[in-house]
């Protein structure tokens, strides 16, 4: 299917400026485009602290234009990444189809589309005037295809100048996934599925059954699947039951979904709760209800499928388009266990991921697809990486209002002059035990914390894993943790032939950091199973000797880097144990303030925002006692 953008290359000659906007589903965010560069691109979660907000973003979109240096009317276009009169054309058809199924959900769905989502124009504009006052004649609003947004978030930031493109999710406006080609300036959409057949919401789906919340509890599953028993009989019931009761999965990878078993498309919940019980055997379970041996294997099965429907996808994209770079986006693209084994099966030369792969990435995509494709504003190609600057497209923060916040807060530190000197006394605390708040530079776009809004800890300490879920994240003891090493180092700890600068790659951890395992490990209970020694990289090696690897570059990232490379010297490892800086349902913090609280409210042992190293208490065990102060709040 080919979708195109009409081209105005008569506004060529000057800078053409987008606004890009997600909004009013999840994860709302805003990303600005000038003269065809990325200059911004934020999550509005962010800013409100509400996790996976959906709600306009008004903030996200106050930090682009500043950061741009422009007001609305200076824009050339505001673009939605979204078209949402197909999507209410998709709910009334499907409806239709159904009836007279999903009366109640019809009837609950129709007020909010009539009132709200299907005047998205108007519900956009008046959210442009909460950010500023601006001449509603002039304004241009356009709105693009939701796959095409994802493509274009992937392709064009891109170092190809020509690729395959896949994208994959729940669903946007009819289509689920897409295969398309990518070329200079322009994408071509080639093949499609459509609603209700979607990879995405099978594995929401099991998201849903299997306790955690649909649309942000998908990468709990991900991590719950390697507890499941791969050689377990159950585990491939639960397989064969998918394969034969829930989908058909064709060759080319699309797949269809006997929608006897679900209930999204009509319904107010995912699946037909009984239904599923008579098939698999064990009852959905409740949020806080316990993981067992069951619910382990489900996980796994349906891991296995993904993944088996990704590579199928991919295979097809090879042969549809002839081409040996391929791109990716959507939701589906931030199952990294799947993209770990696409990597390895050497169907590409080359692949890369969108970091923002999601519905907040579908608005940079959205600004991109018009820069290029409407404003036919050049293409910037980088040859040497991508044009993402590493994805730390967000809000930066001067010393001046971080000590404005240290009065405030009452905060006790010391600032560095010298950055080298304060990576080594963090090299050395970390190497001690500690838990370090790492708070630099520009916040990353995407879900991923990237080493901007870190915390981190030390990689050989055995019980780093338990302490960081128990006493800093307050999050389940089950899920894994990633490493950031050195880029150059991360053929030396891991079995990964690329490098995997926005965490979206799993690989094995090489052979010889392992530890053998006990007799009938993949039958112990799950915390024995977390507790039993795998390797000498313990807190980043999941139970399957996998890790989910972010690799450090000199030149993305130089401070992050600086510190790896003084861990090296110190202990001979470049590499830190790194999560998000938040606690468990919080965003990643945003603001110097933000990352105090989260600080003070945790055992975390330090907090480093930019220059300055903050401590909990006056007893302060640094050198050079006397550079310490406390900064009391004016009254």
């Amino acid at each position: 299917m080919l979708h195109t953008v009409k081209n105005h290359s008569k506004n060529r000659g000057k800078l053409a400026a987008i606004l890009g906007i997600s909004a009013f589903y999840h994860d709302s965010a805003a990303a600005i485009v000038v003269d065809g560069k990325i200059i911004a691109a934020v999550q509005e979660e962010r800013f409100t602290r509400q996790k996976h907000t959906e709600a306009f973003p008004k903030n996200a979109v106050v930090f682009c234009l500043e950061e741009a240096g422009l007001t609305i009317d200076e824009l050339d276009a505001v673009v939605f990444y979204d078209k949402p009169l197909l999507t209410f054309e998709r709910l009334l058809q499907t409806y239709y189809a159904f009836a007279p199924k999903g009366l109640i959900s019809f009837l609950k769905a129709m007020p909010v589309w009539l009132n709200e989502k299907l005047f998205l124009r108007k519900k956009i504009k008046d959210g442009l005037s909460e950010v500023g006052k601006y001449d509603k004649r002039k304004l241009k609003m356009l709105f693009t295809e939701h796959h095409l947004s994802h493509a274009a978030s992937a392709f064009y930031p891109s170092s190809f100048e020509e690729s395959a493109i896949l994208t994959i999710d729940g669903v946007g406006e009819w289509s689920t996934a897409s295969i398309g080609i990518g070329k200079g300036n322009t994408i071509e959409l080639v093949k499609e599925m459509n609603f209700p057949h979607s990879v995405g919401l099978l594995y929401s789906a099991f998201t849903y059954y299997l306790g955690f919340k649909v649309n942000s509890g998908e990468y709990k599953l991900m991590g719950l699947a390697p507890y499941g028993d791969p050689d377990s009989e159950e585990t491939q019931t639960f397989v064969d039951l998918i394969k034969t009761k829930l989908i058909d999965i064709k060759d080319d990878g699309s797949l269809w979904l006997n929608q006897d078993y679900f209930n999204y498309a009509t319904g107010l919940r995912m699946v037909k709760d009984q239904k599923w019980a008579d098939l698999f055997g064990v009852m959905r379970r409740d949020e806080e209800g316990e993981l067992n041996q069951s619910y382990r294997n489900l996980a796994l099965a349906i891991q296995q499928v993904t993944e088996e429907v990704v590579l199928k996808m991919a295979i097809e994209a090879k042969r549809l388009t002839g081409l040996n770079k391929l791109c990716m986006a959507g939701g589906v693209a931030l199952n990294c266990v799947a993209n770990g084994k696409l990597e390895a099966a050497n169907i590409f030369e080359e692949i890369y991921i969108q970091p923002a792969a999601g519905d907040s990435g579908g608005a940079l995509g959205a600004a991109l697809a018009i820069s290029a494709m409407y404003f036919d504003e050049k293409r910037i190609i980088k040859k040497d990486g991508d044009a993402m600057n590493g994805a730390y497209l967000g809000p930066y923060f001067s010393d001046k209002e971080i000590e404005l916040m240290s009065r405030k807060r009452k905060g006790i530190y010391r600032k560095y002059d010298d950055f080298d000197e304060l990576s080594s006394v963090i090299a050395n605390k970390i190497s001690e035990g500690n838990v370090i708040g790492w708070f630099q530079g520009r916040m990353e776009f995407g879900p991923r914390a990237l080493g901007n809004r870190s915390i981190i800890a030390d990689p050989t300490n055995r019980q780093m894993q338990t302490k960081l879920n128990l006493k800093i994240k307050y999050r389940e003891g089950f899920r894994p943790f990633a490493p950031s090493v050195l880029e150059e180092d991360t053929a030396e700890y891991f079995e990964l032939k690329t490098t995997s600068p926005y965490m979206l790659l799993v690989a094995p951890v090489a052979e010889k950091y392992r530890t053998e395992l006990p007799a009938n490990y993949s039958k112990l209970p799950m915390m024995e199973q977390l507790k039993a020694e795998r390797s000498k990289l313990q807190p980043i090696t999941h139970v399957d000797f996998s890790a989910r690897i972010q690799s450090v570059s000199k030149t993305t990232n130089p401070r992050y880097w600086n510190l790896l490379h003084k861990l090296k010297e110190k202990s001979g490892v470049g590499m830190v144990v790194n999560t998000s800086f938040n606690v468990r349902g919080e965003p990643i913090v945003c603001t110097p303030d933000d990352a105090f609280q989260c600080f003070m409210s945790t055992e975390m042992d330090y907090l480093v925002i930019e220059n300055y190293v903050f401590t909990k208490t006056e007893q302060i065990d640094f050198e050079n006692k006397d550079k310490w102060r406390i900064a009391f709040a004016k009254d």
